[in-house]
């Protein structure tokens, strides 16, 4: 398995629109990067995506998934994305910018929703009673965002917007990611985030960490550019699915690493052209979430030359090529959830044959999901979907 992502804790956003301000959406459906103007005058007021995943997910990834020295987050040995998949969008420039930076500080997501005209003092059922807004961290009352260099912190900055509050996050190369679409692009976000990721782990290791060995893991703030923000012209909106969506399409971290292994057995046939058959066999239909399982492929030509021989050619193991790989999929949507990657996904061989290994953890419950192979060989790029599907339940 060299795919494998988890999901958030908590995720929210925050609104530096004056009758959003103080508006907590920790339990919306929706995330949102928007720019809109002021109810009066023409200032252009932006949001923000906070979004952070639990330190016992990161550090079980990281002790019991990621395999040999992928441990090390590299960028060569091991990759992590930041992924966001897009629910709606309007009004986008021709192209556009989105920023990812780690938080430096805490916050609590709040349990409200998005109102278009949410209460603004702390009376009766007010969307600020509690949870992340563009002014506090935590709660109408007590911990507001930093909004000077003075309290920033070491290595950390905070908004330059006409809204003081926003967030304050760590700046610098390795702590920054950046996406650039075309508004004709498709729009889903993935950001790299293997060096925050990598400083989030040596935080795990150290009781108090430095910045910039190690940083706390206070999850992500994603935002446009400061020159974005500021600009006076509206750039639209672009909704993202949330972690609280009853969609398929909740945000996740995605870790991506090569555990593959490729020892044929010596002198055994590599299948390098024609009509190839792939079966799966110990193969089952339903496997729990927290269970890992390998998957094995026989493979043979459909349709066998014909030998005179005192053996059956079905009892040798035949092979793939080296370039080979798996995808799943969504059975009901077919939306790609891994990907022919082929760095990522490539298909293991020993003395028994093809394989590759599974974690069920890494994919969402009560979903039938398919798997399809390719292998890029003496006849180009080959693609098999036999039809194989399974379940993962609670």
């Amino acid at each position: 398995m060299a795919y494998y992502s988890i999901f958030p804790e908590k995720d929210t956003t925050i609104y530096s629109h004056p009758d959003r301000i103080n508006m907590n959406t920790g339990k919306d459906e929706v995330l949102e990067l928007v720019e809109e103007k002021a109810t009066t005058g023409e200032t252009y007021y932006s949001s923000r995506i906070l979004i952070k995943f639990k330190n016992s997910d990161l550090r079980d990834v990281i002790q019991n998934k990621l395999t040999g020295i992928a441990k090390e987050i590299t960028a060569n040995t091991c990759e992590v994305s930041l992924n966001l998949f897009t629910g709606e969008n309007k009004s986008l420039t021709s192209d556009h910018t989105i920023l990812a930076f780690p938080l430096s500080q805490s916050w609590d997501e709040g349990t409200q929703r998005y109102e278009v005209n949410p209460p603004t003092t702390t009376t009766g059922s007010n969307q600020a009673a509690n949870g992340a807004t563009w002014t506090h961290r935590t709660n109408f009352t007590s911990s507001t965002w930093p909004t000077t260099n003075s309290t920033f912190g070491m290595g950390a900055s905070g908004s330059y917007t006409n809204q003081a509050g926003g967030g304050v996050w760590y700046t610098g190369s390795a702590f920054r990611s950046e996406a650039t679409f075309l508004a004709e692009d498709n729009l889903d976000l993935s950001l790299d985030v293997t060096t925050m990721i990598q400083k989030f782990s040596s935080s795990f290791y150290d009781d108090s960490p430095s910045y910039p060995t190690g940083i706390p893991n206070n999850g992500f703030i994603i935002k446009k550019p400061r020159s974005a923000e500021e600009d006076g012209f509206g750039f639209g909106y672009l909704k993202y699915f949330s972690s609280d969506t009853h969609t398929i399409y909740p945000p996740k971290l995605t870790f991506k690493w090569d555990d593959s292994t490729y020892n044929p057995t010596a002198g055994a046939t590599t299948l390098q052209s024609g009509d190839i058959f792939l079966s799966l066999y110990n193969s089952k239909q339903e496997f729990q979430r927290k269970s890992q399982h390998r998957f094995r492929l026989t493979t043979r030509k459909r349709y066998p030359d014909r030998t005179f021989t005192t053996e059956s050619n079905s009892l040798n193991v035949q092979y793939l090529p080296a370039t080979s790989y798996y995808s799943v999929r969504d059975a009901e949507t077919n939306e790609v959830i891994i990907p022919f990657d082929t760095n990522y996904t490539k298909l293991s061989a020993n003395s028994d044959g093809m394989y590759f290994d599974l974690h069920m953890e890494g994919l969402q419950p009560e979903r039938y999901y398919k798997l399809m192979f390719r292998s890029d060989n003496e006849d180009g790029i080959q693609i098999y979907d036999e039809d194989y599907h399974f379940k993962v339940v609670r």
